[in-house]
């Protein structure tokens, strides 16, 4: 089922490994001629559209785009307590984790009346994507509404699609984990329609459009984020789900198998890979995806990701070139399994989130470890992070200087003005009585 990619006998570059490594992914191009009109025409008709184009993809057209009160009510009241217990434990976890990872306001003092001071100022409202197509996902409600939350947004909305076989609404434990946070706005728009209608609102519906859309998605979700940017600022363009497992002779095959499985059943394009100096580990991992797949209820589309090319064993010589595979894989989720796994941990550059041990599997940080599922895929983890309280955060400085700080630095502005052919911004300066022959100037 695993493709074997045998890199043993040498040390391959990070070219080559950028090269032979699996990978998927998406190519968002190729639907953006299909996503561009649809989000132009919810621009141009807003939430009328956007359920024309729900009718039209999901076969369900709501009776509204704003999920009623007594929807969400009984949303609530019908759900099961078990899992009501296991979202308000995540929920707890998670808020714990995003609230600490806001920044504090700083200052830096450059002399006597010369003062820069950073604040951190929240996105004002923010959209919230939820998708809800072959799973149903309350777990992605929290890892978007507590970040943003934590970071301060005084508004938001989340968007979710409509089902069919709950009346046109979105799905019942979703609306709930939403009313949970205390989430009062919810669409029932999916799709490229609920990117493009968080980014223009709709007035005559009452619908505000906000600052920000995160959250995961298929394609279209993804290609509409790309057409709404610069409109709306976006988290990433995600892609199907990754997980990396590094592992040496010490890891439990069974363990690392069911880890394997767990990420391939998001979806038929989901990656799970397994990279290990260890020929013996491979042999065992192969037959256990091999024997758990066939038992699991997803086996069909687990047996199709982890048969993708997108999926794979890659073995090689040594830990120190597993560690360099890693790093140029840069996986959404990184599991280590090795008989240090805590030093290995350090050594990793690129990973969405790392999880440390044979005890710290990804399904953990799906749902309850404290840590944000919403994670970047594709390889960019090379240059971007997940979803976090920073992410519905704007860094801004305050420069604060009086006459005499002015007067010391002056001399050097108009200088740079002047070499830069920009002599008005000099003028400015000296429009203050200040000049290049201040007593602040160095020659």
């Amino acid at each position: 089922m695993l493709n074997v990619i045998d890199l043993r006998g040498h040390r391959p570059t990070t070219s080559e490994l950028r090269r032979v490594l699996p990978r998927g992914g998406v190519d968002v191009n190729a639907v953006l001629p299909t996503v561009t009109p649809i989000v132009e025409d919810v621009r141009a008709r807003g939430a009328e559209a956007a359920l024309d184009y729900g009718e039209k993809y999901d076969r369900v057209r709501p009776e509204a785009v704003r999920v009623p009160g007594d929807v969400v009510k009984r949303a609530v009241e019908g759900l099961d307590p078990q899992v009501r217990a296991a979202l308000e434990e995540s929920i707890r976890r998670i808020r714990a984790v995003h609230a600490e990872q806001k920044p504090a306001a700083h200052t830096t003092t450059l002399g006597p009346g010369a003062t820069v001071t950073e604040v951190f100022l929240p996105v004002r409202r923010v959209g919230l994507y939820v998708p809800g197509g072959k799973a149903v996902y309350p777990s992605s409600v929290l890892m978007n509404v507590i970040p943003a939350q934590e970071a301060g947004a005084e508004s938001m909305v989340v968007c979710t699609p409509p089902q069919e076989e709950f009346g046109g609404w979105p799905h019942p434990t979703t609306l709930a984990a939403c009313a949970l946070l205390g989430i009062e706005e919810m669409w029932a728009v999916g799709g490229a329609q609920a990117i493009a209608l968080m980014a223009y609102g709709d007035d005559a519906a009452g619908l505000e459009p906000v600052d920000k859309v995160t959250g995961p998605g298929n394609i279209f979700v993804a290609a509409a984020k790309r057409v709404v940017n610069g409109v709306v600022g976006i988290d990433a363009e995600a892609g199907p789900s990754e997980i990396a497992v590094l592992a040496d002779a010490t890891a439990d095959a069974t363990f690392v198998a069911a880890d394997l499985i767990s990420q391939a059943e998001h979806d038929e394009q989901a990656a799970s890979v397994l990279i290990t100096d260890s020929a013996e580990l491979a042999e065992a991992v192969a037959a256990e995806v091999e024997r758990l797949a066939a038992r699991t209820l997803n086996s069909e589309r687990a047996g199709s990701a982890l048969g993708g090319k997108q999926s794979g064993i890659v073995l090689v010589d040594d830990l120190e070139t597993a560690v360099a595979a890693t790093n140029a894989y840069a996986p959404e989720h990184l599991e280590i399994h090795t008989r240090s796994p805590r030093e290995v941990a350090g050594r990793i550059a690129n990973a969405g989130a790392i999880f440390v041990g044979a005890y710290s599997p990804v399904p953990l940080g799906d749902y309850a470890a404290g840590s944000n599922h919403v994670l970047p895929t594709s390889g960019t983890a090379r240059f971007t992070a997940g979803l976090t309280t920073h992410t519905f955060l704007k860094p801004v400085n305050l420069i604060e200087y009086d006459r005499t700080a002015l007067e010391e630095v002056g001399p050097h502005i108009i200088a740079l003005a002047d070499a830069e052919q920009l002599p008005a911004h000099g003028e400015a300066i000296k429009a203050r009585g200040i000049d290049a022959a201040q007593d602040g100037e160095e020659k």
